[in-house]
């Protein structure tokens, strides 16, 4: 049985969630604001939070900042009303945190709160090679890319990856961890996701006391990462005034926790990632350059699937297999719909490929073996940026930018009808006007 803090100020959304946890089996709590969430937090622990991204006095990746800032760490799902809000989330959040598209289903909650149910595996039609245990692909540019994995696994050496989002560079940094065979843990932290205050904390740790809300000591990434490798992934999107910290990490290989005075020895391999271009981290005053030279001692430029269209096939009968696997089915791929899968150029890369997929398996009669592809392989986060490169949302925006330009694309697209934007965007009415007063735009939709 779980305890369960249910955030989201849609009350009819709430009792029907609510009915459903309780017959699964689990207590649920309910809060209607971050105000109430946060007064949850003060004398209770939860095993998990459904926590909407919309709320009337700001947005619920702010409810993240403050359990990191607290020290709690339950389980996190956030839900969210429009299916693009699902791969910014994606992009912001680190990958321990899940999330679902309104409206939910029994099936949804159950998922994400009891774990997908365990099937007998079938065999499988024929083996797919998982190089270093991870990497799918026979490609020529994935070929360049295991020897260049071999090459700097046997040293000790800092990587930087670079590559388009959803290339898969949190997988590569597993594939050099596998490759280095050593002793201690692969540990990552999304720079990109941390607020300037919380940065030093998670990336070097705290004292008891250090600040308010700083309950306990806590350990920084560097230290959990100890004889084993520390991923940071969004590198590039950390404030250009904490960088001289990090710099000095990387050059004495010694932290001092915030609050504290002693320094501590770590010994772990960084690989740091970012979806920028060399000309941009250099023109832009991003990165500085002392980091970037320390950092990208061995610079990886990972291959967009665009580039290696020949992989598909076999990445395509990987998922497909695994959800086979976890659902107790048996689809599989025709020829053609595996040849129609590489006529697309996935602008998403393999995050994009995965996502309609998993698509396409759900919509799929599971009477049958035949899978069921959509007339548009296009997701809808990609025909938004494709259609208006002027609202692309890009790593580095604040989560009051990205709400702002979200609603206003909905409220767009829907002409100005409020009910109706917030029908789209899973959230009340009152909520969406709150949002609009916030950021002063309520007057272009009158």
């Amino acid at each position: 049985m779980l305890n369960i803090l249910l955030v989201d100020d849609d009350v009819e959304f709430s009792d029907v969630i609510c009915h459903i946890v309780e017959f699964l089996g689990h207590n649920i709590n309910t809060a209607t604001s971050l105000k109430e969430a946060h007064q949850w937090f003060e004398n209770n622990t939860f095993d998990h939070v459904l926590l909407d991204f919309m709320l009337p006095d700001g947005s619920g990746l702010h409810l993240l900042d403050h359990l990191k800032m607290i020290g709690q760490s339950p389980k996190v799902t956030l839900i969210s009303g429009h299916p693009s809000v699902k791969g910014i989330l994606a992009e912001m959040c680190e990958p321990n945190v899940s999330h679902l598209l309104k409206p939910l289903q029994r099936e949804d909650l159950e998922l994400v709160l009891n774990g997908p149910k365990k099937t007998v595996k079938k065999a499988k039609s024929a083996a797919i090679t998982h190089h270093f245990d991870t990497l799918i692909g026979e490609s020529a540019p994935m070929q360049q890319l295991y020897t260049m994995i071999e090459r700097v696994a046997k040293t000790n050496a800092n990587v930087m990856l670079m590559g388009e989002s959803g290339s898969g560079k949190e997988v590569v940094a597993q594939a050099i961890h596998n490759a280095s065979k050593c002793e201690g843990p692969l540990v990552a932290s999304n720079c990109g996701a941390l607020s300037k205050e919380l940065i030093g904390s998670e990336l070097f740790g705290h004292e008891k006391g250090a600040f308010t809300g700083a309950i306990a000591r806590k350990e920084g990434v560097f230290e959990q990462a100890d004889g084993g490798t520390l991923f940071l992934d969004e590198v590039t999107e950390m404030p250009i005034d904490m960088q001289p910290n990090l710099l000095r990490v990387l050059e004495t290989k010694k932290v001092t926790r915030v609050g504290g005075n002693r320094e501590l020895p770590v010994n772990c391999r960084v690989i740091s990632a970012t979806n920028r271009s060399l000309t941009d981290l250099a023109q832009n005053n991003i990165l500085r350059e002392d980091i970037y030279f320390r950092l990208a001692v061995f610079p990886i430029d990972i291959p967009p699937l665009r580039e290696r269209k020949e992989d598909i096939p076999l990445l395509a009968k990987a998922f497909l297999g695994q959800l086979n696997d976890e659902n107790g089915t048996a689809f599989a791929w025709a020829n053609e719909q595996l040849k129609e899968l590489q006529t697309y150029d996935w602008p998403g890369n393999v995050r994009e490929l995965r996502h309609a997929i998993h698509r396409a398996f759900i919509m799929s009669d599971p009477q049958t073996s035949t899978i069921t592809l959509p007339d548009n392989l296009e997701s809808p986060f990609s025909r938004v940026n494709t259609q208006s490169e002027d609202k692309q949302v890009s790593a580095g925006q604040t989560i009051e930018e990205v709400e702002k330009e979200l609603i206003h694309a909905t409220l767009d697209k829907v002409q100005g009808n409020k009910t109706l934007a917030a029908q789209m965007l899973g959230i009340s009415t009152k909520t969406l006007y709150n949002r609009l007063n916030a950021y002063g735009g309520i007057g272009e939709y009158k």
